[in-house]
């Protein structure tokens, strides 16, 4: 495996990009160097958001020696730094009003206010066209950064504005020692899951750490494989729907609970008291939110199926072209093979024509039982219904 060298402090936690590292680090020491607004994009697991903060704590702090002010803003608590990350399908535009508001204060005790916005790509034109003033006419000390996985995700007249820094796809050898380093799995273990996350940091930590998650995975996959039919692709559609629905819960029902159970201690309601009317708007709010999240985090599982089928897919269109050194499921070789040898090479391109139509329909709101049971039809007929 290679190894990357170790940028200083705030930047130790980004990995493998450093020509990007190096781009904001002259940024924040050189004014010359330095633009009010930057786009940061990347693919998923790229660290985008990691490099984001650790821009912001080189911006903030009064130098390199000022490590207390740069350990604030990458724990979330220096008043200079404002982030907005969304659980939700969409950036709202009372969010989007709130950040050109703080945007225009002054910084309080750094040398700039920094406003980090992770998920520019879920803003929708209309909230999109509220950022524009403020990139406009920026205050003389606001940056703000903006993170997506890529420009196409963003308005023109928002990439018009902004200084555009792509981030490279770390290798899976590098994505696989990161996590060895992180966990303390072995590296038998770190490759596979940094094979099959498809280079996403966040996601190859999950399997290698989760035994659970690497046999849903692997549950998944070889369901999908054994789809013959119309019978067999309702079946399968609905038990992905059910295990994506059991495990979005997972992920926020403790989330849910604890910040329910803050906000009530805020308000000096006793556990098992019953919520006064007059405190039942704000519990109510705070109940709309965490659904609009468990959406977000359902159609966010859901999405990473369907990343795995394109892997597996993918696979086959490799082995059906004599490329079988570069397989992403190499666990299912064998089944890969033997389908790769049954079916033409058209079939597997309309398969993934389908997966990427089903993904985009997803995100348009499309009835997600439906859609799964439309491509899985496709996948055991070869034609589209």
């Amino acid at each position: 495996m290679t190894t990357a060298p170790v940028a200083p402090f705030p930047w130790a936690d980004v990995w493998g990009q450093e020509d990007a590292v190096e781009t904001l680090r002259t940024a924040a020491s050189d004014p010359a160097s330095m633009s009010h607004a930057w786009l940061i994009t990347g693919p998923p697991g790229s660290g985008r958001s990691t490099l984001a903060y650790a821009f912001a704590a080189a911006l903030i702090s009064s130098g390199a020696d000022d490590e207390h002010t740069m350990r604030q803003v990458l724990a979330g608590t220096h008043p200079d730094v404002t982030a907005l990350r969304t659980d939700k399908v969409i950036i709202t535009i009372a969010e989007a009003r709130s950040l050109v508001e703080r945007s225009y204060f002054a910084p309080s005790t750094g040398r700039y206010r920094v406003i980090v916005v992770e998920d520019a790509d879920r803003m929708v034109e209309r909230t999109s066209n509220v950022l524009l003033k403020a990139l406009e006419e920026p205050p003389e000390r606001t940056v703000w950064v903006l993170c997506a996985p890529s420009e196409a995700d963003l308005l023109p007249t928002i990439r018009s504005r902004v200084r555009s820094l792509r981030l490279r796809e770390p290798d899976v050898a590098d994505v696989a020692r990161l996590i060895t380093l992180r966990t303390g799995v072995d590296e038998a273990t770190a490759e596979q899951a940094a094979r099959h996350a498809q280079r996403h940091i966040g996601m190859a930590q999950r399997l290698a750490t989760d035994d659970a998650a690497r046999r849903r995975r692997d549950d998944t996959l070889r369901s999908v494989l054994g789809v013959r039919g119309v019978r067999d692709a309702v079946d399968v559609a609905g038990t992905i729907i059910q295990v994506a629905t059991e495990d979005a819960k997972a992920l926020t029902a403790e989330r849910d609970e604890a910040e329910r159970a803050s906000l009530l201690r805020t308000v000096g309601v006793a556990e098992g008291q019953a919520v006064p009317q007059a405190l039942r708007a704000q519990v109510s709010a705070l109940e709309d939110e965490q659904r609009k999240r468990a959406t977000r985090s359902l159609r966010d599982g859901i999405d990473r199926v369907l990343t795995d089928l394109q892997s597996l897919y993918r696979d086959v269109v490799m082995l059906q072209y004599g490329r079988g050194d570069d397989l992403i499921n190499r666990e299912l070789a064998p089944e890969l093979s033997a389908l790769a040898a049954d079916w033409p090479v058209a079939r597997t391109l309309v398969v993934l024509d389908h997966l990427t139509e089903t993904r985009e329909s997803l995100e348009r709101n499309v009835a997600a039982l439906l859609a799964l049971e439309s491509l899985l039809v496709t996948i055991a007929s070869g034609r589209k219904p």
